[in-house]
């Protein structure tokens, strides 16, 4: 079925094949670093259940806009935001916002991997212990189950109590996921979670992201354009305009790829650009 584009702003969108559900959605988002804008008013809906793959050159902006999704640009105290966030209709700025309950249900993966340098067992108790969980059968139900989500407990179960550093780095990252999956959240948010993977580590990673889509809303920041062909249901380009980050095309994400509205998107997505 054919879809004609359409705009929200100034921003080219592609209308969905079917009607999907927002979970996030962000309105006119504008960021700063003191005095440094780092996006100027971007909006679009992160869809229920889908994987939102968040593409571009680097420096526009792309991290700075997932951390604001989770409330990480807290942690900065230049940081400033304007623009309104929700997630499921409530605004996740508002004063009244538990940040700790937010954080848990918008879960946040990095670019290197980060495992504590704590047993494997201990890297996945220490945040259900943080949320309260003390029962001893509930952990080590909840640390085998995300250890089975990742594909890693074939491999871990028999060492469990050794470090967590002593496993390769496709592993530690799959354990930074399960870290993030043992808390139950509604959303995961990746920052290039492949790039300091080797090529078969990479694979492995991203055949999991593939796996979680359904059960997770996913974002994810990645430089690679194969892969966000591969994994994305929607795409967002971010550029450089005027020396802050903006976002210039949204959609599905084959037809971003395939028949892009703007000229800078399918400049970059034939690598003519950027």
């Amino acid at each position: 079925m054919h879809h004609e584009p359409y705009t929200l702003g100034d921003v080219t969108l592609s209308k969905p094949c079917c009607e999907p559900v927002p979970h996030l959605q962000v309105r006119d988002l504008s960021l700063a670093y003191g005095a440094h804008t780092v996006l100027d008013r971007v909006s679009l809906d992160i869809y229920k259940g889908c994987i939102t793959a968040l593409i571009g050159p680097s420096g526009c902006g792309k991290t700075s806009f997932l951390s604001s999704l989770n409330r990480m640009l807290d942690l900065l105290p230049a940081a400033r935001m304007e623009g309104t966030i929700t997630l499921d209709g409530k605004d996740i700025y508002h004063r009244e916002q538990d940040v700790l309950r937010l954080r848990q249900r918008v879960g946040m993966i990095f670019q290197r991997p980060n495992p504590f340098p704590l047993s494997i067992r201990r890297n996945l108790e220490l945040p259900l212990r943080e949320y309260g969980i003390r029962d001893r059968r509930l952990l080590q139900q909840k640390i085998e189950t995300a250890l089975h989500d990742v594909g890693l407990w074939d491999e871990v179960k028999d060492r469990l109590n050794t470090s967590a550093l002593a496993l390769s780095g496709g592993q530690q990252q799959r354990l930074c996921i399960a870290r993030a999956l043992v808390l139950e959240p509604e959303i995961l948010l990746m920052d290039e979670p492949c790039s300091a993977l080797d090529p078969i580590a990479s694979g492995v990673v991203e055949a999991l992201i593939q796996r979680l889509r359904g059960r997770y809303t996913v974002v994810i920041v990645t430089h690679n354009l194969a892969q966000a062909r591969r994994v994305a249901n929607y795409a967002a380009f971010f550029w450089m305009t005027a020396q802050v980050g903006t976002l210039i095309e949204f959609g599905q994400c084959a037809r971003l790829f395939e028949q892009p509205s703007h000229p800078l998107t399918l400049a970059y997505v034939n690598g003519t650009q950027g």
